[in-house]
């Protein structure tokens, strides 16, 4: 009866779980405490049994555990205890954690490229810029980088002075420039016929080569007098040749 007593104190414990006592709801069997009232374990030995296969099954499943982890983790070292008769719970959760740290960390490389991808892009920048070495991949990168921040500014700077939107792409900027130097070479045209008096082509010619066949014999002229009144300056021309009235 002491040893009912007992068993009934741990089922009744608090630590214990619902399943190991459940108050019956029958008749009263001739288990009793030394207060009179059923000890209320008469459910207990199916629980037992269903215990017992559930350990049998937990030893099973940490073998299929680890067989999966000497799949996925070949590395870890077996546990020296991986024959002994009690398994227990947290038993399962090691090989369940290493497993799943193994799965993360391959996520976390599958980012990564792999040897092969890495060569391929070496060799791929090597033909799109040039480079027969591959010492020579690490400077034509800076040469690209350079001339890359050079293009970027100039094109923003357009931008800028073309009061275009940062979004225009190059061929917009290209176009936009080219009118601006058309523009500019209309008025300068204008500028020129102005200057010489006429809007005719072939008088503009007719005028140069006036010019021309004018200023020559006039340079040498001046040349001469400069000379002559041992003077280096135009302005002191007139001067001097007063002086000499």
């Amino acid at each position: 009866l002491k040893v009912l007593s007992h068993i009934d104190s741990i089922l009744r414990s608090p630590r214990a779980p619902p399943l190991i006592y459940r108050r019956s709801k029958g008749p009263v069997q001739n288990y009793t405490k030394e207060n009179g009232q059923e000890c209320g374990f008469e459910h207990l030995p199916l629980t037992i049994e269903m215990w017992a296969d559930q350990l049998m099954a937990l030893k099973d499943l940490h073998r299929s555990l680890r067989k999966l982890s000497l799949e996925l983790v070949p590395w870890h070292a077996a546990d020296p205890q991986d024959n002994r008769e009690s398994i227990r719970v947290e038993d399962l959760q090691f090989v369940v954690d290493a497993i799943l740290e193994e799965i993360e960390n391959k996520e976390q490389n599958s980012q990564m490229p792999s040897l092969p991808t890495l060569r391929a892009i070496v060799s791929h920048f090597q033909k799109l810029f040039d480079v027969n070495s591959l010492s020579g991949v690490y400077p034509r990168m800076n040469e690209v980088y350079t001339k890359l921040g050079e293009m970027t500014n100039a094109m923003r700077n357009l931008h800028e002075l073309l009061e275009l939107d940062s979004s225009a792409p190059p061929t917009v900027v290209v176009d936009t420039v080219g009118k601006l130097c058309d523009i500019i070479n209309e008025n300068v045209t204008e500028q020129v016929q102005q200057l010489l008096g006429t809007q005719d082509i072939h008088s503009i010619i007719k005028k140069l080569e006036e010019h021309e066949c004018f200023f020559p014999p006039f340079q040498a002229l001046i040349q001469d007098l400069l000379c002559l009144l041992e003077i280096s300056n135009l302005d002191d021309i007139l001067p001097t040749v007063r002086s000499l009235k």
